[in-house]
């Protein structure tokens, strides 16, 4: 099969192929390519893929179903590609990244957070907090910052965390 007696269609098709392969190597390796496209915004992968994508079977389709000229075709799918190019840029795929939020907490962003007593605290010793964030509940071992007893359903104020404890303080709202 000689490349030079495809027809524009052929080539629309092949290259629509070729790229759905790409597409399929960009989800498994797509952290490699990610970092190119961190200074300009238009330079990421995803985009240019995108507007490939899109050329090739807006053509594809245009030039199969309709008998305009391929130089007409070309332009009309350009157009229609960066119009749905900038679409999806502005609408997906920044409110994407911008949506990236990390389960994981930190024990220092713990500090200064309101908890809940869920196992008493004795003086000198060790109970359990829970303390609602917006990952979820978390339950951690907590004593006593001024070595006083604090009862079961107690708010406290959490001060400091050391090697997973919590150092809390019985919490009074001033309002």
């Amino acid at each position: 099969m000689d490349i030079n007696s495809w027809s524009i269609e052929q080539w629309y098709l092949y290259s629509l192929i070729f790229l759905a392969i790409c597409m399929i190597l960009y989800l498994f390796f797509g952290d490699i390519a990610d970092g190119l496209g961190e200074g300009i915004p238009f330079f990421n992968p995803t985009v240019i893929l995108a507007f490939l994508t899109f050329f090739t079977a807006l053509g594809f389709i245009i030039e199969t179903f309709t008998s305009l000229s391929s130089i007409l075709i070309g332009i009309i799918s350009g157009v229609i590609s960066f119009i749905l190019d900038i679409l999806l840029y502005y609408f997906i795929l920044i409110p994407l990244k911008s949506a990236e939020v990390s389960m994981a907490y930190t024990e220092e962003s713990l500090g200064g957070q309101v908890g809940k007593v869920i196992v008493p605290i004795p003086i000198d010793g060790f109970g359990e907090v829970v303390v609602e964030t917006v990952n979820g509940i978390i339950s951690k071992r907590a004593t006593s910052y001024d070595n006083v007893e604090i009862p079961y359903d107690s708010k406290v104020l959490i001060i400091e965390v050391t090697k997973g404890t919590l150092y809390v303080r019985e919490y009074d709202p001033i309002f």
